[in-house]
């Protein structure tokens, strides 16, 4: 694939806090319609070359290149995140890898949305939160996030991540009136 064993390592650290990041590069809770196996946005925490269901691709680079061209690349950032603090988690995610000299796992080239649970357990993939609600409580018991952002902007980070996630799971909304109410 082109990569050094330092790359190798920042990729692990990618994926070992894939699940705890996921609240900063996928903060709304739209966002987690987006990060739905089988849809377009990938879902598995995992890694390929070619595989489009993967979290990060390394991209095949023409013969030659590789020294210059040879780039890992996460997929499922969503377009409402800021893009100053999804880079910062992760940097802080990668580095962590090379601090703890972190192994990436062999990559995985199928199409992960034919998997199916055991396939994914079996190869110790795990999949992205499902929803905001679930990425908090990934925010809350990780320390990526928290080291990266201080004390003080964590905090507020997820005060106003719960506020959101209150709000939208206590909203009634048109489709449920539809769907459960259709005679009103």
């Amino acid at each position: 694939y082109g990569l050094s064993a330092v790359a190798y390592q920042f990729l692990a650290g990618q994926l070992a806090h894939a699940r705890e990041i996921a609240g900063v590069f996928a903060p709304t809770v739209n966002s987690y319609k987006r990060l739905t196996p089988g849809f377009e946005a990938p879902a598995y925490v995992s890694w390929a070359r070619i595989n489009r269901s993967a979290l990060i691709r390394v991209p095949k680079v023409s013969r030659g290149l590789e020294v210059k061209a040879t780039r890992i690349e996460i997929r499922c950032p969503d377009p409402s995140a800021s893009p100053y603090l999804t880079f910062a988690v992760l940097l802080k995610a990668g580095l962590e890898g090379i601090k703890k000299g972190l192994k990436a796992p062999k990559p995985v080239e199928e199409n992960l949305f034919e998997f199916d649970d055991s396939k994914l357990e079996k190869l110790y993939i795990t999949k992205l939160p499902a929803s905001l609600g679930e990425a908090i409580t990934e925010i809350e018991k990780g320390k990526i996030v928290r080291e990266t952002f201080g004390e003080y902007t964590w905090r507020r980070y997820l005060e106003a991540k719960r506020e959101e996630w209150d709000s939208f799971r206590t909203w009634v909304t048109d489709w449920e009136l539809t769907r459960y109410l259709p005679h009103i």
